[in-house]
């Protein structure tokens, strides 16, 4: 059962990593049968026409519902890859458009008119400066190499540390330019104006970004109702285990009742108290364990053995460590 459990858990980390209302919306996304999952839970009733009881065995009931949630399993790792990779080619394509000046990219930051182009003999180089050194490169740059044009410098953009500077001079002057300017701490970024590559990359964006847009809409769904999948066919494995347990323990004919009990984290001792007294008569352990529990030093494991069958279902929304 643990892992179906975490079948369930991995649907449910995934729903609230995909959701882009964030966590507010992962609540309501969360159901099991189209209700909430302590209500599915109180109101449980076997499944009779997903897994008849009376036409199949325990075990094949067991292998049906592990064959469901393993094909669960593989289409999540399938849809999660798919959307992943779309996801992070689009992060990483906007993440070149934010950030610092040393390595976003500059495209949007630019128009045609701060360049000279198509020229056989100026280039404008961009270079990036720290704007503790702007009175620093007003004054050198024009020396920073031969034949940088006068007055050629201006602002193009600022972010929080840094700025951008347009700078025009002879081509071949150039490597000089970006090694002098380097020396001064001043960084010449590669960036060449090319209206056809960067319409392209827009156009890239937005592709990427209609395919994502597409995507989420029907992977939420997928995510809501697998997980309720997950959810139901957990809950009917513990079901399972504990109709195998008590036949094993107390035998046949069947004389036994399964309760769903859900106390206060206080009272928990004190219903184990309770009821140890009320069964220990059903099974010889349970003596030990009593007087164990007495036994100054003697701590039991975490995997008690109580003379009922106990298991434990937890369904709180903390569990998923979201």
């Amino acid at each position: 059962a643990t892992w179906f459990h975490l079948v369930a858990k991995k649907v449910a980390r995934y729903m609230a990593n995909v959701l882009e209302n964030g966590r507010d919306k992962l609540q309501e996304n969360l159901l099991a049968d189209g209700v909430d999952l302590i209500t599915y839970i109180t109101r449980f009733q076997w499944d009779m026409a997903k897994y008849p009881p009376h036409t199949q065995s325990p075990k094949s009931i067991s292998e049906i519902i592990s064959k469901q949630v393993t094909q669960l399993d593989k289409d999540l790792n399938s849809r999660a890859s798919a959307y992943n990779n779309l996801k992070g080619n689009l992060e990483n394509l906007e993440k070149k458009n934010t950030g610092s000046l040393l390595t976003r990219n500059l495209a949007n930051l630019v128009q045609k008119e701060d360049f000279i182009l198509d020229s056989e003999y100026l280039i404008t180089l961009l270079v990036v400066v720290s704007k503790t050194a702007y009175a620093d490169w007003e004054r050198k740059y024009e020396t920073l190499a031969e034949m940088v044009v006068p007055r050629s410098s201006f602002p193009l953009s600022e972010d929080n540390d840094f700025g951008l500077f347009s700078v025009t001079l002879f081509r071949k002057a150039t490597d000089d330019f970006k090694l002098k300017a380097r020396e001064n701490k001043f960084t010449v970024r590669d960036f060449e104006y090319n209206e056809e590559e960067m319409r392209a990359d827009k156009e890239e964006i937005k592709r990427i970004s209609k395919d994502k847009n597409k995507q989420y809409g029907p992977l939420v769904r997928w995510l809501k109702v697998n997980f309720s999948e997950a959810f139901i066919a957990w809950i009917h494995v513990k079901a399972l285990r504990i109709f195998v347990e008590s036949v094993l323990r107390y035998g046949l004919p069947v004389n036994f009742q399964a309760m769903l009990v859900q106390p206060k984290k206080k009272t928990m001792k004190k219903l184990r108290e309770v009821l140890r007294d009320l069964y220990k008569h059903l099974d010889a352990t349970a003596a030990f364990n009593s007087v164990a529990m007495n036994v100054p030093g003697f701590q039991l494991s975490q995997d008690d053995y109580y003379p009922y069958v106990y298991y434990k279902i937890d369904c709180n929304l903390q569990y998923l460590n979201l």
